[in-house]
């Protein structure tokens, strides 16, 4: 299986999986480029969702996919926002019900509603919902799924975890999604402070993806 179907439209997801992917011998293929649209999401759970996703394009390709559901979990907000990261803030009425005003709720939204904005967005409302919390306490996950062919009985599954905090002012410029925010105490940065190579060797996706290369090793 060298060659896969990414079965997920987030550029920043697809660039961090083809540098993870790369010295593993595998070619990852976004869906996009064979005209496939994302899959529905409705699961609560991150193994669900990534199984659904890839059982989707695998599918649409005829092909083996690689799919995976991430998201962040903060303890005071209950594990929020978890599956729903990605859509965390949908709209800049939602984040007005949090920021102090219409004016700040406007500067995490425009027209174009790109993934930088819907990031900035969903960055707005965490940060707001955290005002006064004591427990910043806070974890990537990523769970990827694997599979031979649509209808596989027997997925290959694998997790990461990527434990911090969450800062109330963004630091760095690299990564995506909530790396702004996210620190490290041990390493006294951000995720988006980390150069790519470092990211990708202790991150959520990147613990996942080694345990999914011993896996198959082990299957090979």
């Amino acid at each position: 299986m060298d060659r896969l179907v990414l079965a997920s439209g987030n550029p920043g997801k697809l660039r961090e999986f083809r540098q993870l992917c790369e010295p593993l011998g595998m070619t990852l293929i976004a869906q996009s480029q064979l005209g496939i649209g994302d899959a529905d999401e409705p699961h609560g759970t991150f193994v669900e969702n990534a199984l659904a996703k890839a059982r989707h394009a695998s599918r649409a390709a005829a092909m083996p996919a690689f799919a995976d559901d991430s998201g962040i979990c903060v303890a005071a907000l209950g594990g929020a926002p978890g599956v729903h990261s990605a859509r965390f803030a949908a709209s800049i009425e939602d984040v007005a019900r949090f920021a102090a005003s219409m004016e700040d709720a406007a500067r995490f939204a425009d027209a174009a509603g790109d993934r930088e904005s819907q990031d900035a967005r969903n960055n707005a409302k965490l940060i707001a919902m955290l005002e006064g919390k004591a427990d910043r306490s806070a974890h990537y996950t990523c769970v990827i799924v694997l599979v031979r062919h649509a209808d596989d009985p027997e997925p290959v599954i694998a997790e990461g975890r990527w434990h911090g905090e969450i800062v109330t002012a963004p630091r760095g410029e690299g990564g995506f999604g909530y790396d702004p925010y996210f620190y490290l105490p041990a390493l006294g940065k951000t995720a988006a402070q980390l150069p790519a190579y470092e990211k990708n060797r202790i991150s959520h996706r990147g613990q996942a993806l080694a345990r999914l290369a011993a896996r198959l090793g082990r299957e090979a």
